[in-house]
């Protein structure tokens, strides 16, 4: 052999991530280098089971190594995964490695059918995800996950009552809708509210999670800076439709985030209802509420457009079915496909560019 574990290592150190800005080998992404007499394989340690780069990054350390072995020797690259956190070691949550808010200024933009079918297109592509339904008030999981009669179990563990999360579709959930009769409102205040969602994350069995998404509900709430001060958030995704009035309350609750005394990252906006496709006529786009406001919205404040999401009537009878589109073949699959590789790539930058998430500690 004219080359050795070394010269591999060197090889794969000229390969960029191109959303890391760094090579893999300083990145600490390539691991168990090996070279037999017919054979050169390792392992390339991504940071997300749903790297949209993946098949790059392959491509690239093909090209690097064959440099180096030539053209004969057989090249065995593994591509594997383990999904990064900023989180700070807590008592809350240890295994959970990033919490991911969702909410919207204004209700009915679609905030819980995009946070359904990223949970779900995630845990499809590997990761290990939760979800929690902070809605109390308007719990739509129970229906989207078809569990509307379902009831999570309850163990004591050292002497406290420890709530076991339903799964469903390899998601682990909770909701007040679990706990509750389907035909009866929760009429809380407040302060109850926020008591619950303390609850689903404090007194939960959540075990190891790459990501954790927290359905909020409409605006700027109690439950929303319960959620920041409970624990730390990796960030936050802002579902709006185009249309002006969504616009401005999207607005809001992009704001909030930013405050200097919370500042949780914006992960980027989502442009639901983005346009109107008849199944007849799948390559027809109706603009019905407006174009381009939540690319409009992600311009003026520098954050990502993770993806625009059609207004399909399949999306619609999903969710009432309890079997979310994602879960189905087409273009709005691969809609919601390509919106959880933008989510969970923009998971993998924020972790390596910004300070380990805190919890917000003073009162607002």
């Amino acid at each position: 052999m004219k080359f050795s574990e070394k010269d591999i290592i060197v090889a794969l150190s000229t390969v960029q991530d191109p959303d890391l800005h760094n090579d893999l080998v300083t990145l600490n992404m390539i691991k168990d280098v090996k070279i037999d007499p017919d054979k050169v394989s390792f392992t390339v340690v991504l940071t997300t089971p749903a790297c949209p780069l993946k098949e790059k990054i392959r491509k690239d350390c093909v090209e690097a190594v064959r440099e180096v072995i030539g053209q004969d020797l057989e090249l065995d690259i593994t591509m594997s995964s383990s999904v990064t956190s900023s989180r700070e070691k807590a008592p809350v949550l240890t295994g959970v490695k990033n919490i991911i808010a969702i909410a919207s200024g204004k209700g009915g933009v679609g905030k819980s059918t995009v946070t359904v079918n990223l949970a779900v297109a995630l845990a499809q592509m590997g990761a290990r995800v939760g979800l929690i339904d902070a809605d109390i008030y308007g719990p739509s999981i129970p229906v989207m996950f078809n569990c509307v009669y379902d009831q999570p179990d309850v163990r004591v563990v050292n002497g406290k009552n420890v709530i076991q999360p339903l799964e469903q579709y390899g998601v682990k959930l909770l909701s007040i809708g679990f706990l509750t009769p389907p035909d009866s409102p929760v009429v809380w205040r407040g302060p109850m509210a926020s008591s619950a969602l303390k609850q689903f994350i404090s007194d939960a069995e959540w075990g190891e999670l790459d990501y954790l998404f927290i359905d909020l509900p409409p605006g700027t709430s109690d439950i929303h800076l319960t959620l920041v001060q409970t624990v730390p958030v990796t960030g936050v995704i802002i579902v709006t439709t185009p249309q002006k009035v969504a616009l401005a309350d999207a607005t809001r609750g992009l704001a909030m985030f930013k405050q200097p005394q919370i500042n949780v990252p914006v992960l980027g906006i989502v442009e639901n209802m983005a346009y109107f496709t008849p199944e007849e006529l799948p390559d027809n786009k109706y603009f019905i509420f407006g174009k381009d406001g939540g690319k409009n919205l992600s311009e003026k404040y520098d954050v990502p457009l993770l993806g625009q999401i059609p207004l399909v009537q399949g999306i619609r009878e999903s969710g009432d079915s309890g079997l979310p589109a994602v879960m189905k073949d087409g273009a709005v699959s691969a809609a919601f496909k390509d919106l959880a590789e933008a989510m969970a790539r923009q998971v993998a930058i924020r972790n390596a560019n910004f300070a380990q998430t805190k919890k917000v500690e003073i009162k607002v």
